[in-house]
């Protein structure tokens, strides 16, 4: 028998699921190293800021993006001149990563975090605890066909965290640590397995195991709304009753969907200043405004959705006006943001232009144009505003 013979059968030796993990790490090692020296960004003429150049000094800039972001090299010179910080969309959630209890899958989030730290690119993992049930699997929440105890849901907790922040340790700046756990309603916290089963104090857990996973990494705790009134009293509740705990928590994340002239501007001052006298930080972690408004789709029980699903007002393109207001209101935005950019950590954009906004699917399909850039990644009225606001030395004064 050759060697090349000998060598064969000792590979189909090998179990297949671990042939499989091997071809995985091989082909992701080999796609960066084949497209490393394709992520040069091109160049931009120096009259022209980027928007991490512009806002140097006050706060970061980031980005949530796709997870196959090492295969898409169209995307990478856009990327890596704008934005400091890059947030996975899906890949280091709890679903796709432990499907099954002990069985982690790692192959996108290894190569996402690879190619961020291979282009200087900070890393902000999203998210280790989900506060949804229908976002977390079920297999947390049972033991032995029986509601789990609170014991075995906080080892399953610990054992997560452990494994996730644990693996990118000193790797990832940033942990989402828990998401949208705030109430809509009348109650404190939301309805769910890790409330019902562990109690209100889930989420000082999930901090305190995070913090032991990787004590360098920025904790932060991130939701949506919760700068409107109602909410914003139960986030400083929270904020509050974590800080009497000695909870590590360094910041509270304003997701900042917003919805054009709609967007709470007086309320994201109010929860800015009642952070700050709080001692958090906040982070605007997942920015748009959304130019077909979308808040009828939850009115009414849903009356209105069957109308909604057939709205499409701007498939052939954004109406020059539309794309003015929804400058002159990013750019108020970020007059405001700059007012209080002591308070401000990070700003990260939802997706890195309007072609690929979840906003074209979400929660209806239409053609949507809430960023900075276009289709082509050219350069919006919005970019402009946003630009001259965070340059202007009288922005928010």
């Amino acid at each position: 028998m050759s060697k090349s013979s000998t060598s064969i059968s000792a590979l189909a030796r090998i179990p297949r699921w671990t042939r499989q993990a091997i071809s995985r790490l091989l082909f992701t090692t080999l796609t960066l190293l084949a497209l490393a020296g394709l992520a040069e960004p091109q160049p931009i003429p120096p009259q022209i800021p980027t928007l991490k150049q512009a806002a140097q000094g006050l706060f970061s800039i980031g980005v949530g993006i796709s997870d196959r972001i090492p295969e898409r090299p169209a995307d990478w010179s856009l990327l890596t001149a704008h934005y400091s910080y890059v947030t996975p969309e899906n890949c280091m959630k709890v679903n796709p990563i432990q499907v099954v209890e002990g069985q982690f899958d790692f192959a996108l989030a290894d190569a996402f975090t690879a190619f961020a730290v291979s282009n200087q690119l900070r890393v902000c993992g999203h998210c280790l605890v989900w506060a949804k049930d229908d976002r977390t699997p079920e297999w947390f929440y049972r033991e032995n066909g029986k509601p789990a105890s609170r014991e075995v849901l906080l080892r399953r907790m610990k054992t997560h965290i452990d494994t996730l922040a644990g693996r990118y340790r000193g790797r990832i700046a940033m942990w989402d640590v828990v998401n949208e756990a705030l109430d809509d309603g009348a109650q404190f916290l939301r309805p769910s397995g890790w409330l019902s089963i562990i109690g209100e104090d889930f989420i000082a857990k999930a901090f305190e195991f995070a913090h032991a996973a990787d004590s360098n990494a920025f904790l932060i705790y991130n939701d949506y709304n919760n700068e409107l009134p109602d909410k914003r009293e139960k986030q400083i509740r929270l904020v509050r009753l974590l800080r009497e705990q000695n909870v590590p928590i360094h910041a509270i994340g304003l997701q900042g969907h917003y919805e054009l002239d709609q967007i709470p501007f007086k309320a994201i001052e109010d929860t800015l200043v009642a952070m700050k006298a709080l001692g958090v930080k906040v982070v605007v972690s997942e920015l748009d405004i959304d130019v077909v408004p979308r808040s009828k789709w939850w009115a009414d029980g849903g009356k209105y959705r069957e109308e909604l699903a057939k709205l499409d007002p701007y498939r052939a393109g954004c109406p020059p006006e539309i794309l003015q207001r929804q400058a002159e209101q990013y750019g108020q935005l970020f007059r405001l943001f700059r007012k209080h950019a002591d308070t401000i950590a990070r700003i990260s954009f939802w997706n890195l232009h309007d072609g690929q906004s979840w906003l074209n699917g979400f929660p209806w399909k239409r053609a949507n144009y809430p960023l900075l850039f276009d289709r082509q990644g050219q350069p919006k009225p919005a970019f402009d505003a946003v630009i001259k606001a965070l340059q202007d030395p009288q922005s928010g004064r």
